[in-house]
């Protein structure tokens, strides 16, 4: 899904594809469904949690979704016998018949005030007994995220971000997702979880973000404010994470999960 006007880069995204696989994984083991015939993949991507879903469901109906012509073009390379569509997520039609809707770090990119009324309206759209299962990012106040923001606050592109600030808000909590889904469900499951990604170096931390969350504060650069915004980032990071004792560095990478029934 596109976080800005720029399409996305499946290529740099799956640099890391088995860590941002995972979670897929962990978002499943929780979907409380045995067979479902159709399932919807919102925010698809390049396909890696769309394979995660064929594996669990061979027998489903599986359709891939997402506003990235990218995205979707890797995704149709690699799983041919799947149905992609280019589509924009706040506005996805024909998940009426979907015992399954599921979504792999997508929904961070919509706008806060629009995020709880989409997810009030998917489910509502949804019969008896179909499952909603999403789960997001929640790093705003990891050292990561708070190294882009320090940089955007400084050097020449300053000005520009005070007057479009590229960061987005946090998700909402817990308590607000339940109390807005728990009307519309017989059961919302919630929980979060940190995982501990050991990557090569600080280098590695800089590409992993390239590819989501740094997008926001790169695009609107030109190529060599990009590579002196970049330069200024590596150096926060090598400030902010410590080396292990091999050289590698731990990127503590926290996310929040929702697997919610419908009444």
């Amino acid at each position: 899904m596109a976080a800005s006007g720029k399409d996305w880069d499946a290529a740099q995204y799956l640099k890391f594809e088995r860590e941002r696989t995972r979670p897929s994984l962990d978002l499943l083991s929780q979907v409380p469904l045995a067979n479902p015939k159709r399932v919807l993949d919102l925010g698809c991507g390049p396909g890696n949690s769309t394979a995660v879903l064929l594996r669990r469901f061979p027998n489903a109906q599986i359709t891939g979704i997402d506003s990235s012509p990218d995205m979707i073009g890797k995704a149709k390379k690699t799983l041919p016998g799947i149905e992609f569509r280019l589509e924009d997520l706040t506005s996805v039609k024909d998940t009426e018949d979907a015992d399954l809707l599921f979504s792999n770090a997508v929904y961070q990119w919509l706008p806060y005030e629009k995020r709880l009324q989409i997810f009030s309206d998917l489910i509502k759209s949804q019969k008896t007994g179909g499952v909603f299962a999403f789960q997001v990012p929640d790093n705003m106040l990891e050292p990561s995220h708070v190294a882009m923001r320090s940089v955007a606050e400084e050097g020449p592109w300053s000005e520009m971000f005070k007057r479009h600030p590229p960061a987005r808000k946090p998700f909402q909590s817990p308590q607000e997702i339940y109390d807005r889904l728990k009307p519309l469900c017989s059961d919302v499951n919630i929980w979060h979880t940190s995982y501990y990604h050991i990557l090569d170096g600080h280098e590695a931390i800089v590409e992993w973000v390239k590819a989501t969350g740094l997008r926001p504060f790169l695009d609107p650069l030109s190529a060599s404010e990009r590579e002196e915004f970049l330069a200024a980032y590596l150096k926060r990071i090598q400030e902010v994470y410590p080396p292990l004792h091999d050289g590698k560095v731990c990127l503590r990478f926290p996310r929040l999960f929702v697997v919610a029934v419908r009444a």
